[in-house]
């Protein structure tokens, strides 16, 4: 399986909307929390944004809206039942 981290904002409903997609199909993520010191800096560093949500899977991240990043996440995980 994938490793995916999910960089996330308190109350962002783009963040809880991935979120959702990833559990529904069972995808195990770890995730991050851009409101907590130091982690809007090492997105930034290694990702190049500190924008929530971003979607790391294996690597390669994706961030804007649910709505952009869904295809990709549909691509890695299955689509929508």
């Amino acid at each position: 399986m994938a490793e995916v981290i999910l960089y996330t904002s308190p109350g962002c409903p783009d963040c809880a909307a991935v979120k959702r997609f990833l559990n529904a199909r069972g995808v195990a993520f770890e995730e991050r929390d851009l409101s907590r010191p130091g982690v809007p800096e090492e997105a930034k560093a290694r990702y190049g944004v500190r924008v929530a949500p971003i979607t790391v899977i294996d690597g390669a991240a994706s961030y804007g809206t649910f709505a952009d990043q869904k295809a990709r996440l549909e691509s890695a995980f299955g689509p929508a039942s």
